[in-house]
Formats: C-alpha cells, sequence, structure tokens
C-alpha cells in the first residue's frame, strides 16, 4: 500500500514537471550560496544589533536567491533558462582558469584567450585579424 502511495505520488511529480526546466548548475550554485548566506547570517545575530541587522539583510538576500532558485526550477521558458546556465558556466570556468587571460579585442569585442605570465604580447584577433598589445 505504502509503494503504491509513493509510486502515484513520484508519478504526479512527474507529470507536474515535465515541460518546467528543472535543475543545473547555476541552480545548484544558488542553492548553496543561499545556505552560506542563510548560516553566515544566523552567526551574525548572535554578536549584537548591529550584526544582527546586517544578518537580517544577508538573510533576505538568501531569501531572494532561493525564489530566484524556485523560478528558475519550475520555468517552462526552456532556452532562456539554458542561456543563463551556459553564461554562469563560461563565467565560472574563466574564474577558476589560473593559466589564461581574456581580453577583447577593441575592434569586433570578440574574446580571446592568451597565456599568463608572457609580459607584454601583441594578439591577433582571430576574427577581424586586429591587432593589439597587453601585458598578460
Amino acid at each position: 500500500m505504502l509503494r503504491g502511495m509513493l509510486r502515484r505520488f513520484s508519478e504526479s511529480v512527474q507529470r507536474f514537471m515535465f515541460g518546467r526546466y528543472g535543475v543545473d548548475q547555476l541552480n545548484l550554485f544558488l542553492l548553496g550560496a543561499a545556505v552560506v548566506l542563510n548560516l553566515i547570517s544566523v552567526v551574525l545575530s548572535r554578536f549584537g544589533a548591529v550584526c544582527a541587522l546586517i544578518g537580517m539583510l544577508i538573510s533576505l538576500m538568501a531569501y531572494v536567491l532561493l525564489i530566484w532558485n524556485l523560478f528558475r526550477t519550475l520555468s517552462k521558458n526552456l532556452e532562456k533558462r539554458f542561456l543563463e546556465n551556459r553564461r554562469f558556466l563560461t563565467w565560472k570556468s574563466r574564474v577558476l582558469d589560473h593559466q589564461n587571460r581574456y581580453y577583447r579585442c577593441p575592434n569586433c569585442k570578440q574574446t580571446v584567450r592568451v597565456p599568463k605570465g608572457r609580459g607584454k604580447i601583441c594578439i591577433k584577433c582571430p576574427k577581424c585579424n586586429e591587432k593589439f598589445i597587453r601585458k598578460s
């Protein structure tokens, strides 16, 4: 009996989520950031009135992140949520990339990746062949 109830509940959740975006890496990041901000707000609330006020603001930011996370999870606009996640993953890979620097071509705004630690170098844009000098 319990197994049948769980199966029916699982099927109803699947029907509800059909056509909705679901969870991706950006949602997991938002959830983790909200949990961390909530923990910080709890710790700050123990240190007096001013810190409690700051803790309340941080807690409010955590709830905003949770609401955004829920909105993205239940959204039916799959293309926009996919593009948001792709931009997040691009940003994350650049932040975690410690071997390269990224510059924008002054002519066509194409992003160009160059290795770090080479001093001043002449960079040639692969798209428009514009040359510009930057420190790597």
